[in-house]
Formats: C-alpha cells, structure tokens, sequence
C-alpha cells in the first residue's frame, strides 16, 4: 500500500505469534491544523504540542489508560476498559474546551478522538491489530473538539455513560473489508449559546476589490491586476494569514458593511481602496479596517506612475505589518522590495493574461497564453510571466483542451525559466509540485509544494499540491486537514468548495459532507452536484442521481465527468448498450490518456473487474491515473478488496517513490 499502514509486524519487520492477543479498548487522538501550524509557526507549533501532551498524559493513568506511543502529533493510547477509554477521552476534551474558551483562534488546541474496541497484539512495549488501524481510521470521522466511537465501543457503554451518543452511519474503513457503524458524542458544550462571539484574528487579513475609478471597462483588467498584485504583496508579511483572491473577488461590487465580511469570511482585518489609471499615472487609495469594530485604522493615497506600482506595493504591504505590530525580517524585506519586471507593457500583458486565465473557457486560456509569451518576449527576465505561462499549459491539459501528455511537455521550460530567474517565486514550486505529481515524481511533488509553504504560507495552492501528495501516500486524515487548510485561505472558490465536500465524503465523514453541501452548493453548483451524485449512487438512490447528472450536463456539458458518468450510471440500472456507447464516445473524444480512468469506472460499474484494472492500469504506466478515486472513493470499494488492486498499487508506489526494492 502507498500508506503508513498499522501492521501485524514487531519493530524488527518479522511476524508476531498470535499468542499475546487479548481484547482492548485502543484510543487515538490527533491534534487539529497542526501540519499547517507548523508550517507557518513551527514555534507556536511545538509549544502548543508541548501543553496539549502535558495535558492529556495526566489523564491517561487516572482512567488505567496506558500510553503506547506518540506518533507526530497523535497518541495512541491502551485501556482494559471501553468506559474508562472513553471516560478519558472526555475528560480530555472537557480540559481542553475550558482551557480554549479564552484563547485567540490561533493558540487554541482542538482534538479529535477515536475509540475502537477489539484484538489487539502485544509486542515490545507496542501493540498492533485491526482494533489500532480502526482506532485510526474512525479519528478522522470526529469533529474538531470531538470524540467518535464504534458500535463495539458505543455496546459496551451503553447506559453507562452519562452523555448520549449519535450514530453518524455505517462507515466504509480503509483496509477494513465491511463497513463499521460509528456514533459520535453529544458533549455538554456543544449545545451552549456562547454569550459574545469569538474574537475574529486581526492578522488574518482580507485585500478587498479595489475600485475602478475609471469609467472605461477596458481599464477593469487593471483594478482587478491591482487587487491580486496587493494580495500577493501582503501574503509577503509571513505572520499574516491572507484570503485568496477568488474569495475576495466575489466581494467585488457589493456594499456590505466590513464586520459583514469579516464574520463570512473570518477575518479580523480588511483592506480596502480604488485605483486610477490614466496613460501612465497611477493613483491608489487604500485604508485599512478593523473588521470586527468597523473602525479605520490608517489610510493612504499614493499618486505615483506606472513604474512606481511595485514600491506602491511594498509600501502599502509594510504599513499594513506596521499597524498590526508585525516586524519584518530581512528575507521579507527583500521579497516585498523585488520588483517582478522593470517593463510596463510587459507588466500590463501579465494583468490582462492572468484575467483571461480566470475565465478559464478553451478560447480565454489561449489568450493567456499568447499575452504571458509577450511578457516573455518583451522581458525574458519575467519570472512571474514564465510561472504563469506554465500554469496556462498545464490547465489546458487538465481541463481536457489538449493532450494531457503535450501540456505537461509544454509546461517544463516555462516552468524552469520561472525559477530560474526567480528561485524564491513560491507559485512556480506549487505548480512545479503539481506537473511533477502529474508525472508521478510525488517525492519531488512532495518537496516543491513545501518549498512553495514555507515561502508563502498564505498560498493555497501549496496546500493542495500537497494535499494529492499525502492523499497518494494514503494518509487520509492529513489530506483533509491540509484541504481545510487551503479552503480557509480561499472558501469562496468552487473547486476548493468541492475539494472539501469530496474529502469529508471520501474519508468516511457523512454528516460533514452533506452540511457542507447544503451550505455551500450555490456557491459551486456543477461541481458540488458531481460529487453529490457519486454519494447517491452509493446510497443507491439511483434515482437523485440520474437528477444530479442531468443537473450537471446542463451546468457544465463540456465537462468529461458528464461522459463517464451517464455510463456509470446506465451500468449500475442495467442499461449496457448505453453504458458501452458512452466508452466510445470517450475513445472518440480528444482527452487522451486520461479517459483511460473514465472508461475503467464504467467497465467497473458493468461489474467488469478484468477490464477496469486493464484499463487503470494502463492509465498508471501513462502517468494518468486519477489515484485518489481509486484509492478512496466509496464506489470503488469492491475494486479494493481484489489482489490486482494491491499489486497495481505496489507498482505505484515503486513509480510514484522510485523505490525499486
């Protein structure tokens, strides 16, 4: 398997005898954001470790609990007894809501607890057994601040614990052959009506739309250019936590009030203005807002021109550190005064290039690319432009508007120009990350997308190129955990909205997904509905589904989910000539090798598993597989339990880490 599994070996690699089992109730706890945290302040980060560990190992002998072990940020812990495993566990989060109740977001600890109760094999001071892998995979499932059992646990406590419990469904366990049903704990606090509402973070930070003074909308590009250009200048001031600009975008022409936006997007501060451009004068005005308060902290017009914009910037990003007594160190210093091109017109191609970009449409996209290639020619020193062009191409593929072999190819100069002129550009080594994980080098994804972290701790797309990299690895718990984290960076954006519901969906956490799709479901309606109609195929409400999918064909026709999809569904109703007509629609269509993945699911559905990992399989050999559905998606639970499945993934893992062992 790609993942760290729980196995029935000792510390020296050879097999335990079974004659030291017996039963026992296994607790495994895991700290909430901590990877993020540490990323951004690995000091917080260990001193937060630090107090949580104190905390809980006070607990654990006075409910005749026995520490195993700690791994990471996570203990895993031994009791003889399913009401004392889950009186500690308890006690535990009860210390912990009393001691967050007032701490800032930021310093707050938040654990969530699993308890299973089963076999377990000692060994060595360690213990191993199914009982510990379920206790692992059931932590996931729990609510920050939460506690979730199995029905193993929740028979053995019934009556005997003095808070209800609420069964959340039978849950699909990776590496566990049948689903377990699971119950999470109604704590006394969760129905508590808090008398004043949680301070928002004043160094988490919103760059609202700037205005366009200008009533030619041809002039738009630049305003909005401006905006992105201030949000990536305040992501520069490394103690910030800063939304992304597809959030804040959505704001643009509307009037609500800052304490509004603050409380939607969980912001303590906003910063907000207009901008002027005439020929080859610029006038920004901007002024900063506690959002909390609605009060105006500072405020600021600059009259400068064109070729002033970046040392606007950088002031503007200095000052906004300055009011929130944040003090700059040299390498952010240095990273807010470079100046990404000396070349107005070049610098106005990028604007208008990444504005084409959003759009996202096959003509818009080719567009970006003609005008990120002027930049080029017009400044062949434009690391931005460079990162931007690649970025272009590997869309192009993704999205299916060209071979997804030939984008990659394309993207490989551009991308190696980009750091070459600039080894500090921390949007090249996310999209570094992603064409490498696209080509199945996930030790190189691995190291580019923290590279590209640590450089820009408020880039979400560091989180999700290191999201696919753990998700590979088959490290389910952190792969949602870094999903949230780059969500909250940018929750209005639709792929990121989907990301969220896909992975609380794919990990087993039911409720989760179907809260977040309620709310969130306008917000990206094609995409959500996608993932929504997987979910009913595999509640068997066929009916919702077929609902759902012609939903999204009317949404997004041109999508390649829709193709697969309309198979998938006539394979599971009995409809096999449909089934097989839409696998040759895809074999017609232009998307390459990775319609090899939508061919095999709809051979799956048709109960082929000879043809589903024939053709998965070929997908893998053409670094093409979509390796998270398979891996995780409930539909394909069956392909799973079969021997090929382990097989095909030992070959991944020997492409994917180069091990040839």
């Amino acid at each position: 398997m790609l993942g760290h599994e729980l196995i029935l070996l000792s510390s020296a690699g050879e097999a335990v005898s079974d004659d030291r089992r017996q039963l026992a109730a296994i607790m495994f706890t895991d700290m909430v954001g901590y990877t993020a945290l540490s990323q951004k302040n690995e000091a917080l980060a260990m001193q937060l470790l630090e107090e949580h560990r104190n905390l809980a190992r006070q607990f654990f002998p006075k409910h005749n609990g026995r520490e195993v072990k700690t791994i990471g940020d996570a203990f895993l812990v031994e009791f003889t007894s399913a009401l004392e495993a889950v009186r500690c566990a308890f006690a535990i989060q009860e210390s912990l809501h009393e001691l967050n109740s007032d701490r800032a977001a930021e310093r707050k600890i938040l654990l969530r607890i699993g308890v299973h109760l089963g076999d377990v094999i000692h060994s060595k001071n360690d213990i191993y057994g199914d009982a510990v892998n379920v206790a692992s995979r059931i932590e996931p499932l729990a609510k920050p601040g939460g506690i979730c059992v199995t029905h193993q646990v929740y028979d053995s406590i019934r009556n005997k614990f003095e808070f209800p419990f609420v069964e959340i469904g039978e849950k699909m366990l990776k590496n566990v052959q049948l689903p377990l049903k699971v119950y999470e704990a109604k704590l006394p606090w969760e129905g508590e009506t808090e008398l004043r509402e949680e301070s928002l973070d004043r160094r988490r930070i919103a760059v609202m739309p700037l205005v366009n003074m200008v009533s030619d909308p041809n002039e738009e590009y630049f305003a909005d250019g401006m905006t992105e250009e201030l949000i990536s200048a305040v992501s520069k001031v490394r103690e910030l936590s800063v939304i992304s600009r597809t959030s804040a975008m959505h704001y643009k022409n509307q009037s609500k009030r800052a304490t509004e936006i603050g409380k939607e997007l969980k912001v303590g501060t906003l910063l907000e203005g207009s901008v002027r451009k005439a020929g080859n004068r610029v006038r920004i005005a901007v002024q900063l807002i506690d959002a909390e308060s609605d009060k105006h902290l500072w405020a600021e017009n600059y009259d400068r021109t064109l070729e002033d914009v970046f040392a606007i910037q950088s002031e503007i990003a200095s000052r906004v550190a300055e009011e929130l007594r944040i003090q700059l160190v040299d390498f952010e210093r240095r990273m807010l005064e470079r100046r990404p091109t000396g070349n107005t017109e070049a610098y106005t191609c990028f604007l208008e290039g990444r504005e084409l970009f959003r759009k996202g449409d096959e003509k818009s996209l080719r567009g970006a690319v003609r005008l990120f290639e002027k930049a080029i020619e017009l400044d062949p020193s434009f690391a931005r432009a460079y990162s931007e062009l690649a970025h272009c191409h590997l869309r192009l593929g993704n999205v299916g508007y060209e071979p997804y072999l030939e984008s990659i190819s394309k993207a490989k100069i551009p991308l190696k120009r980009a750091l070459d002129c600039d080894p500090n550009l921390a949007e090249a080594h996310a999209t570094l990350s992603t064409m490498l994980y696209n080509e199945d080098d996930v030790v190189g994804a691995e190291e580019e997308a923290r590279r590209a972290i640590e450089l820009n701790p408020s880039l979400p797309e560091g989180y999700n190129a290191l999201s696919s990299v753990v998700a590979a690895k088959g490290e389910a718990g952190e792969t949602v955990r870094l999903i949230e984290t780059y969500y909250r960076l940018d929750p209005l954006r639709p792929q990121y909205i989907v990301d969220l519901g896909t992975a609380c969906f794919y990990s087993g956490r039911e409720s989760e997904a179907l809260e977040h799709w309620n709310k969130t479901a306008e917000l990206a309606p094609a995409g959500t509905y996608r993932v929504m109609a997987e979910y009913y195929l595999w509640k068997g409400d066929f009916e919702k589904a077929k609902q759902l999918h012609l939903t999204v064909q009317e949404l997004d026709p041109n999508n390649f989910w829709v193709s697969w999809m309309s198979g998938f569904i006539a394979a599971q109703t009995g409809d096999r000539d449909t089934a097989l007509l839409a696998i040759r629609k895809i074999e017609e269509s232009k998307i390459g090798a990775l319609g090899l993945n939508s061919i095999g699911v709809i051979y799956y559905a048709l109960g082929d598993l000879d043809s589903y990992f024939n053709y998965i399989s070929r997908a893998l050999d053409l670094h093409a597989l979509d390796v998270v559905p398979v891996m995780y998606c409930p539909l394909f639970a069956k392909g799973r339990a079969d021997p090929r499945y382990q097989a095909m993934m030992e070959k991944a893992k020997k492409m994917f880490w180069h091990d040839e062992k």
